[in-house]
Parts: structure tokens; C-alpha cells; sequence
């Protein structure tokens, strides 16, 4: 049986995703090996309907297989220097006709309107053009790479106009030299370069396998840009692709791209999971840290009346308003995990007697087992130690035992402050737990 409750709270969850990503620029780059897969209609159907959502889109297309494919039926190979193919007249003419061909499945696919189809009352407006001017790479170390190109200007203005109108572009990775030629271009490094050109918010990559520890095999959910530069100097096994997709991450980064995502292309929904939920699928690559502790701000308040509401409605918390929240801000300290609040605390300081009450340490349900409880703590014990507190005091009426094991004790109404005294809510009769302070 379809479970609709799953289906409502998945859609509520993605409604602040919603809203944050429209009318923002996104550049996806994807590669040659997912136009030649059958799952391709999947992936356009997907770009349609971040289209439909109101992202304004770039999509730079690869075709590296389809001119090694096109090579090969001529009995023909490539040759490569430093990574980079040399592209003869023979490897041109494949690249001529691979991007052609790529683009108009591409564009074919994104126009289709079939009824009962993902794709049923989409009106995708797709646009190319010669937007990119490039230049030879030239000879590097001798070996002259022919009409391998890189990209010299990007009209970034053009594409604005065309993204204004709501137009998805559809970029291939050609470029065109202001006598004429044409040049062969890495779509990887192209992507990049345009999303540095637009200032977009995200880059994503979508490559042939998820980004993972070579010691661990697990996968790399969030890294910042110099963690990065530390994981390809030091990671031997890292897979080439993954090694250029992180290169690009952090050229990108560095230019002023907010985020950059990496995601294995072959998951099922992986840009929508990336996109639309807390966690996602790939890895997330920035300049700052994608999740920081940090005191609150007012801008804050609606994110911690989000996350405490419900465990006030369930007992475990005392009811705050918003004018409590504004008045007392500066006590508060909250976990943001991309623009969300999933973990907050406060520590209310009594000066008179240099004791300190913690209230409202809350963390998300959806993240209660990484130890975000006890980083919370800590940082309240480091806050106590900077205002010269001599004790804390906790109130609780479900959470005891979490106190005691980190050297809290069982403690008597009595032996709080007169003012926490005046304030006890003996109805709610909550455990009173007190920490002597170094």
C-alpha cells in the first residue's frame, strides 16, 4: 500500500529546499557515458522539473566515449598528453559529430510531452549557441595538442538574458575562436569555468562513482575546499574522475561558487535526493564548513521555534515565545547545518550566586546520533568557564540519565538559586541535576 504519510512529510521536509533553490543558477555538468545509458531519460526527466521549480539551468553535456567510439569505427585511436586528448583532424571531426548528436538527443528528450509521462504538460525551451570563445592550449612540453582547446571568454551576459526568460541552455563542450576554428574543450573544466562566469550558487558534478574514502569505503558527505587539496595530495587511491571532479570543486569554491556537488550519476534520483533533502546522496564541497556551532542570531528564531515547538508540545520542553527567544538570543547556541537549525541550547547565567541554568538543549530527531548532544555541552561548559561560573543547573523530566553520565548529579528544588526556585514549575516537577564547575 502507498504510504501517504511518508509521502506528505517527504514533501513538507522539501519545502524549504523549494524555496531556497528558485530562481537560483545551477550548473550540472554530466558526462558522455550518461547520454549513451539507458537511464537518461530519467536524468532529463529530472532536469525538467528542476526547470519547472524555477532553477535557472545550465547543463554542459560530455562526449568523451562517443568520440573514442566514433574514433574506433575508423580503426583509429587517440593519443593523450597530461590527461588532455590531442585532438587531430580526425579526433575534431568525431567531436563535431558527437557533440552534434548528443545535443539533439538531448533537446529531444527535454522536449518531449507524452501524456501520463514525467514529462506530460513540460515546456522545456531549450537553447545552444556560441556562447563559449576558446583558444588552443597550444604546446605544452613539446607536444602540440592541436585543436584541443580551453576556454578564453565565457558571454556570460547572453546566457543571463536567455536563463531571464526562463530558457534552459544546453552547452557542449566546443568552443569557437574568433577566426573560426573550433576547438575541443574538457566538459568538466568547462562547467566549472561557467559557473565561476554566472556566479552560480550550486556547480554540480555528475560523475560515474560516488565520491568515497579510500580507507573507509565510506562516502564522503561534506568537505571544505583545504580538506580537499589535504584528501587528493594524500589519497593515492583516489579514482581519477574523482580527482578532477574535486579539483573542479575547489577551483570553483575558490572563485566564489557557494557550493559544489558530487554526485554518482548512476543513483536512481540522486540530483532531486541531493537537492531536496537534509542529507542527500553525494558530497558537498564548499569554502566553510557545511555544519558549524555558533551563538545565535535573530535571524535564528525561526529556525529554533521550528525545532523546539514539537518537543514542547510533547512535554520535554518548557514553551517558549518568540519575545522570550529575541529578548534572551545572546544565551543561545545552535548547530546550522546548511541554513538549518537542527540542534540548539542556552545557557541562562544567575550573576548574583555565578551559577547557570541550561535550558532548551534540543537536537533534531534526524540527528540525535553523531554526538551533536555533547558538542552542545561542551561548548556550554566552555561559555560557563569564560563567564566564571561556579555551578550549572539542568531541569528535566525525560532526559536525567543523559546528565548523570556526563558527571551531572541528582540534586534537590532547595538547592537552586532563588530565582530558578521562583521560577520551578512544581506541576511539571522536573529532576533538578547540578555540575560543579573547575
Amino acid at each position: 500500500m502507498y504510504d501517504l504519510n511518508s509521502f506528505v512529510n517527504w514533501f513538507r521536509d522539501s519545502s524549504p529546499y523549494i524555496h531556497a533553490h528558485r530562481n537560483r543558477t545551477f550548473v550540472i555538468y554530466f558526462g558522455g557515458e550518461a547520454i549513451l545509458d539507458a537511464s537518461l531519460n530519467n536524468l532529463v526527466h529530472d532536469f525538467a522539473l528542476l526547470n519547472s521549480l524555477g532553477i535557472r539551468l545550465v547543463l554542459v553535456h560530455g562526449i568523451r566515449p562517443q568520440i573514442d567510439l566514433g574514433l574506433e569505427k575508423q580503426n583509429l585511436s587517440s593519443s593523450f598528453h597530461e590527461q588532455l586528448r590531442i585532438t587531430d583532424t580526425a579526433a575534431l571531426q568525431c567531436v563535431k559529430e558527437s557533440a552534434g548528436l548528443a545535443r539533439v538527443e538531448i533537446e529531444s528528450l527535454l522536449s518531449l510531452g507524452v501524456a501520463n509521462s514525467p514529462m506530460a504538460g513540460a515546456k522545456v525551451r531549450v537553447i545552444s549557441g556560441n556562447f563559449i570563445t576558446a583558444q588552443p592550449h597550444g604546446i605544452i612540453n613539446g607536444v602540440d595538442l592541436q585543436f584541443t582547446g580551453k576556454v578564453r571568454r565565457i558571454d556570460s551576459d547572453a546566457i543571463h538574458q536567455q536563463l531571464d526568460l526562463g530558457h534552459v541552455l544546453l552547452i557542449s563542450p566546443v568552443g569557437y575562436s574568433p577566426s573560426g576554428d573550433l576547438f575541443n574543450l574538457s566538459a568538466e573544466q568547462l562547467a566549472t569555468e561557467i559557473a565561476i562566469a554566472l556566479q552560480a550558487e550550486k556547480l554540480i558534478l555528475m560523475t560515474e562513482q560516488s565520491c568515497q574514502s579510500s580507507e573507509s569505503g565510506q562516502l564522503i558527505a561534506q568537505i571544505t575546499t583545504a580538506e580537499t587539496q589535504e584528501l587528493i595530495e594524500h589519497d593515492t587511491q583516489l579514482a581519477l574522475s574523482t580527482k578532477y571532479a574535486l579539483q573542479s570543486a575547489i577551483q570553483g569554491c575558490q572563485a566564489g561558487v557557494n557550493r559544489v556537488h558530487i554526485l554518482n550519476r548512476k543513483i536512481d534520483g540522486a540530483l532531486l535526493i541531493e537537492l531536496f533533502s537534509r542529507d542527500g546522496v553525494g558530497t558537498l564541497v564548499s569554502s566553510t564548513e557545511f555544519e558549524s556551532i555558533r551563538t545565535a542570531q535573530l535571524s535564528d528564531i525561526p529556525g529554533i521555534l521550528e525545532l523546539i515547538t514539537p518537543l514542547e508540545h510533547q512535554g520535554l520542553l518548557i514553551g517558549r515565545s518568540k519575545e522570550h527567544l529575541e529578548n534572551n538570543i545572546k544565551d543561545y547556541i545552535v548547530i546550522e547545518r546548511d541554513g538549518l537549525i537542527i540542534g540548539c541550547t542556552a545557557l541562562h547565567t544567575i550573576t548574583e550566586s555565578h551559577t547557570g541554568l541550561i535550558a532548551c538543549l534540543a537536537i533534531h530527531p534526524d540527528y540525535r546520533k553523531a554526538e551533536r548532544g555533547n558538542q552542545l555541552l561542551e561548548q556550554l561548559l566552555v561559555k560557563a568557564g569564560q563567564e566564571s561560573l561556579q555551578q550549572l543547573f539542568a531541569l528535566s523530566t525525560q532526559t536525567m540519565h543523559w546528565f548523570k553520565e556526563r558527571d551531572f548529579q541528582e540534586s534537590h528544588f532547595t538547592e537552586l538559586p532563588a530565582t530558578l526556585q521562583k521560577n520551578y514549575n512544581h506541576l511539571r516537577n522536573p529532576k533538578v541535576l547540578k555540575k560543579n564547575l573547575p
